[in-house]
């Protein structure tokens, strides 16, 4: 069954699983203690250490292992903003971060501090100049993942490193999806990264603190890992973690050349075989094994569950699965289609009889969801005499709102309108998505008179 979904967990790389059973043996003792054994595992700890210092581009006595990449990131965020209160309690973070950054930031908005977002463009990334402008005084960090999670957009974080850097703010990178494809380059501060990212076992994160950086570890600490990363170390994890590291490594160049060619295909064949798709994300400057696209009148929950039971295992921004009614915060600040939404992120070793098999699967499954949701047929209507119209979609969830508003649209002349009623947040991002899509007019949008939002479109083709 093919897996696709590399950007959530990544599938146990096999010198993690060497090095995890080979460590069980030889790394269960405290490396603290100066006994053979407590030795031994502080001789295997440190050449983990070692290792993944080389990797991230610092010094060993730079990094610590914490529980997981979001305690990496809570930690870091946390102690750099302790460590800098004199400063200022101003947070700065893109629109796009991992949620792991987004609640560090409300919990600071919560004690007092002050957290501003820098918006994206349409392929998800920030504007230099913009995050630049951010940086006023009393700015005690800012915050740049190295790429996005959810469209693989690379940020430009050399670039906001050093406005940071001339700014005298840390900057905290979150390099959780890229690690294992290269070091980030430019002169990052902090640096938060996962393990089960990049291939090593899940459970396992990592946190450097650049020499220099004013840093207070916050919350109950004790001798092990700087103080930064409390409780007994899980010494097999740390080091498969650092092992896998180092494997993906050495074969990252060839092997991202090679999905990075799949992904291509994915990129052109989609929109080739499945109408009314938006490929989402930066085509150049992103991850090489990550592809998004969404897919107008879908439900995304159901659009994956069909996909599951052809063998496909991939995963989904859209507001219609079952663990949320709003689309997600990265679609929604890049102001792209939500519905429908579809990540496919390739592990290494993905074949391309798997990727093929999936371009010819999608297009039957998409149109048999759109057609059990009755989506519009390509046809158009004939226009009625009525300049207006309005349609009632209050209670009903994506992506029906916009389904009604297509079936409806060649029933008003060209110049005239459609007022959409719904209570459906998604709506907000989905509405205007289609009209860029289709080449319709969004007009706005108001308050409706019994209850909900009216979202205008005008007709122009």
């Amino acid at each position: 069954m093919p897996y696709f979904d590399a950007a959530s967990a990544a599938p146990l790389h096999p010198v993690a699983r060497q090095a995890l059973l080979a460590s069980l043996d030889e790394g269960w003792a405290d490396p603290a203690r100066l006994y053979r054994e407590g030795r031994r595992a502080r001789l295997l700890l440190d050449a983990a250490r070692e290792a993944a210092a080389e990797a991230v581009g610092c010094r060993p006595d730079e990094l610590v292992f914490t529980p997981s990449g979001t305690r990496a990131v809570h930690a870091g965020i946390s102690g750099a903003l302790a460590g800098r209160r004199r400063v200022g309690n101003r947070l700065v973070v893109s629109a796009v971060e991992h949620s792991s950054v987004l609640h560090a930031g409300e919990t600071h908005a919560a004690a007092g501090g002050t957290v501003t977002e820098v918006p994206v463009d349409r392929s998800g990334a920030v504007d230099a100049d913009a995050f630049t402008a951010a940086l006023a005084p009393g700015t005690a960090l800012a915050c740049l993942q190295s790429a996005n999670h959810e469209v693989g957009t690379e940020q430009p974080v050399a670039e906001v490193a050093e406005a940071c850097r001339a700014a005298d703010v840390p900057l905290l990178v979150d390099a959780a999806q890229s690690l294992g494809w290269g070091p980030v380059d430019g002169g990052w501060s902090l640096l938060a990264a996962s393990a089960h990212k990049w291939g090593g076992p899940a459970g396992v994160g990592l946190l450097a603190v650049r020499k220099g950086v004013r840093f207070a570890p916050q919350g109950p600490s004790d001798e092990r890992e700087s103080g930064r990363a409390p409780g007994f170390e899980n010494l097999p994890a740390i080091v498969a973690a650092a092992a896998s590291l180092r494997a993906v490594r050495a074969e990252a160049a060839a092997e991202g050349a090679r999905l990075r060619a799949l992904v291509d295909r994915i990129r052109t064949r989609v929109p080739q075989s499945v109408p009314d798709v938006e490929v989402v994300g930066d085509a150049v400057r992103r991850l090489p094994h990550l592809v998004t696209f969404s897919c107008l009148y879908v439900d995304g929950e159901t659009l994956l569950s069909e996909l599951d039971r052809e063998g496909f295992s991939v995963s989904s921004g859209s507001s219609c699965t079952s663990s949320t009614l709003t689309p997600s915060h990265v679609l929604r600040a890049m102001g792209v289609l939500s519905e429908g939404n579809v990540r496919v992120s390739l592990p290494a070793g993905t074949s391309e009889e798997d990727v093929d098999r999936f371009l010819a699967v999608l297009p039957g499954v998409v149109a048999g969801v759109r057609e059990r949701l009755g989506a519009p047929a390509s046809a158009p209507s004939t226009p009625t005499p009525s300049d207006s119209l309005v349609v009632d979609s209050l209670g009903k969830r994506c992506p029906i709102p916009v389904i009604e508003l297509a079936k409806v649209i060649g029933d008003v002349p060209v110049g005239g309108t459609v007022t959409v009623l719904s209570d459906d947040a998604a709506a907000r991002l989905d509405i205007p998505a289609w009209c860029e899509m289709r080449g319709q007019e969004y007009v706005g949008e108001s308050p409706g008179v019994g209850g909900g939002t009216a979202y205008v479109v005008r007709r122009v083709s």
